[in-house]
């Protein structure tokens, strides 16, 4: 089983880690404002039957983005874990290219993140403004990812999705991965209404899989009916075989176990078949970032 989200954290390397602490998406923080290395994540892991990772980057200052991705390299050579990376680049810069190539050495490098998600609430935005998606340079930029068979980790939020939507259709042989199936940050029923619309639209487009991810994030705790919820509502409108399980580690571990984390998708799937289940919590992520 395949774990497609987790990060590995240096202390040093993360400046939105150090001083006062900040309110952030997930709450208080204090308790992962430190190293949070390898050996820990594999031990969090227990007796999961995880025996693969895939490490998405964690927003080091962008001047560094190589260093992330060196780094979390040798982590791999020498122990092993993890399996994949997803690194991150500039695409509002001019030409993003010169970036790819200065990554294209690393043999784990297997997909790209830059964090696009906009919200009205301060605190819940990573992006300048919420119409990136659909700007003509990133568009441009990311469609060359098609060039060096790297895949987009998508993040957004739902009122964001149509512009997702559209920079799929702009970049049809780039394989997009939608983050923490749409971040639905507003559970009430309009909320849900709006979040489904724009998943629907995103399923449309064939090249465009999702992770099964960071569903405290908001409610900051495991919640087995949410978790069972989320997995329920976005398989069937991705199917199984475009669902992938990501443990947002150690985001998570502020609220609980991996244990209990994984418990609770295993249980909010098993409604489903042992194929479907195989390819959310296995298939899926070993086809898309080819572990």
């Amino acid at each position: 089983m395949i774990d497609a989200h987790h990060h590995i954290w240096r202390q040093k390397d993360l400046p939105w880690l150090l001083g006062p602490e900040q309110p952030r998406i997930f709450g208080p923080y204090a308790s992962i404002k430190r190293d949070y290395l390898i050996d820990e994540f594999r031990e969090d892991l227990g007796e999961t039957g995880i025996i693969k990772s895939v490490y998405v980057q964690a927003n080091w200052a962008p001047n560094w983005f190589e260093d992330e991705v060196a780094w979390v390299q040798s982590v791999a050579d020498t122990s092993g874990w993890p399996h994949g990376i997803v690194g991150f680049a500039d695409f509002t810069s001019e030409d993003v290219r010169p970036q790819l190539d200065r990554l294209k050495r690393y043999p784990l490098m297997r997909g790209l993140r830059q964090q696009f998600h906009w919200h009205e609430n301060p605190l819940y935005r990573f992006a300048a403004r919420p119409d990136l998606p659909a700007d003509p340079l990133v568009r441009k930029n990311i469609a060359y990812l098609a060039e060096y068979g790297w895949s987009f980790d998508l993040q957004v939020f739902p009122s964001q999705m149509e512009y997702a939507a559209e920079l799929a259709r702009s970049c049809p042989d780039v394989q997009f991965v939608l983050m923490h199936a749409g971040m639905l940050e507003d559970t009430s029923a309009d909320g849900v209404k709006l979040w489904r619309k724009g998943m629907r639209r995103l399923a449309e487009c064939n090249n465009v899989a999702t992770k099964l991810s960071a569903f405290g994030t908001f409610i900051h705790r495991n919640d087995p009916e949410f978790v069972a919820f989320m997995i329920k509502q976005t398989v069937s409108l991705f199917g199984a075989d475009r669902c992938m399980f990501g443990s947002n580690f150690p985001i998570e571990k502020l609220w609980t176990t991996y244990a209990e984390l994984f418990g609770a998708f295993q249980e909010g799937a098993k409604g489903l078949t042992k194929v479907k289940r195989q390819s959310i919590f296995n298939d899926t992520a070993e086809r898309i970032y080819r572990l």
